[in-house]
């Protein structure tokens, strides 16, 4: 039987030690930057504790860097929170991403066991909680994290557009 989701997100009530959720995102799309500046898709990521608004560990992108494709900003978040804890299970934690997670991503937070998703922008192409698929409420899967979107989803945005933009004008020359 599926677990219902524990935790409810509010945009109006932060993590503790937090004065807004706009704050986390603000520190999220501070990884988002180092990711772009290193040539990879500006997507930075953190995971905080709920209750204490601990940052357990934050990430950006780096799948180009580390030839592998599965190092998204969310996947070597979820590992370093787990190293943080020493737990493989995250429950009681928080990732906060400037992009919609991807269905790989959004497998991760499944089996972490996180209690919640925030994120920014929304992904028309690949997202997988809110655009393409309703992932934190697969019927097949025994855990469903809360969701949290549009969190400076205008400034998320940008830093995407602006980065591609970029790129394909240094193509065209």
């Amino acid at each position: 039987m599926n677990s219902p989701r524990t935790l409810a997100l509010d945009a109006n009530t932060p993590p503790a030690g937090w004065r807004s959720w706009r704050a986390v995102m603000a520190r999220a799309l501070r990884q988002a930057w180092l990711a772009g500046k290193a040539g990879e898709a500006p997507v930075g990521a953190l995971v905080i504790e709920a209750a204490t608004g601990r940052i357990l560990a934050q990430a950006r992108n780096a799948s180009i860097e580390l030839n592998d494709p599965t190092a998204h900003a969310e996947i070597l978040a979820i590992r370093q929170a787990g190293q943080a804890l020493g737990n493989y299970r995250l429950g009681g934690c928080i990732l906060a991403v400037t992009l919609e997670p991807c269905l790989m991503c959004v497998g991760a937070v499944i089996h972490a066991r996180l209690d919640g998703v925030v994120f920014g922008a929304r992904d028309p192409k690949a997202g997988a909680l809110v655009s393409n698929l309703d992932g934190a409420a697969l019927p097949f899967t025994n855990h469903r994290p809360a969701v949290l979107e549009g969190v400076l989803a205008h400034e998320c945005g940008a830093t995407l557009s602006r980065f591609f933009a970029a790129r394909r004008k240094a193509r065209k020359n």
